[in-house]
């Protein structure tokens, strides 16, 4: 938040006798910023993976990659995000790449194991602007956007006693959500925030649902570098098919804490 003081000049005039002597050079008041500011933000996310899928024709089965199984089933991520203001206007993209292993049982005979590999592209954009709420602390933003997401599973089935189910399956599939949401700022003091996001979208354009919630609170160290720490979930209820891939299905929470380092210019 930039204040402007107002500054008061009070001057006498001159007498015939006395000659007028110059006053000092008035002073320019501070300049509120224009243009646009930045904020570049890297983190990490601990993701883990509840929920079901389905591919080809094997029926849908369960996957739980708990907290607990987070450096068994993690293989790698990409993370970043670019946050641009100007007045009352917002930008914010983000993209997350990720890769998780995860083992189900179906539940047919003899419980054959499914091992499922899946990587994750998220690329979002979203446009907020501030709503007037009064508080120079808190900002509070209407949002729109777009949200890419483009998954790619190899199935692998260990059949037992069942050699007529496919062994191996890949599947690539990619879809376009829109996405409308609210977007929380709240300064505690010069150095606490708290950050917040919630949206949702799909309605049946491209996923049937996804929903999104991220919360964090985050120290300013410097005016241009901040660390945040915090939580997110990113659910997506999607369904597909195709006359050779048959019935895709993937309805499915990606959650867990993140932290992040913030770069403002």
């Amino acid at each position: 938040m930039v204040s402007i003081l107002g500054l008061a000049l009070l001057a006498q005039p001159a007498s015939a006798a006395d000659p007028a002597r110059p006053g000092p050079a008035p002073t320019a008041p501070p300049s509120i910023p224009a243009g646009w500011t930045f904020q570049a933000t890297f983190y990490g996310w601990a993701t883990a993976l509840n929920g079901t899928v389905g591919v080809r024709n094997l029926p849908p089965a369960k996957v739980d990659a708990s907290f607990g199984d987070i450096l068994e089933h993690f293989d790698g991520a990409l993370m970043g995000a670019l946050l641009a203001k100007n007045g009352d206007w917002m930008i914010l993209t983000d993209l997350v790449w990720a890769q998780l292993t995860d083992d189900a049982k179906l539940k047919i005979a003899n419980d054959p194991a499914l091992k499922v590999k899946q990587r994750l592209l998220i690329a979002s954009a979203i446009a907020g602007y501030r709503l007037p709420l009064g508080n120079p602390d808190l900002d509070l933003s209407v949002t729109a956007g777009l949200r890419y997401q483009r998954l790619t599973l190899d199935a692998t089935l260990t059949p037992g006693t069942l050699p007529f189910i496919d062994l191996k399956s890949n599947q690539t599939k990619a879809w376009l959500d829109p996405v409308v949401g609210l977007v929380l700022q709240y300064r505690i003091n010069e150095r606490w925030f708290f950050n917040a996001l919630a949206d949702i979208g799909g309605f049946g354009v491209g996923s049937q649902l996804t929903s999104q919630g991220v919360v964090s609170v985050g120290y300013n160290w410097t005016e241009t570098i901040s660390t945040a720490i915090g939580y997110r979930a990113l659910y997506t209820d999607y369904k597909g098919s195709g006359v050779r891939t048959g019935t895709f299905r993937y309805d499915t929470t990606m959650h867990g804490p993140f932290l992040s380092l913030g770069v403002h210019f």
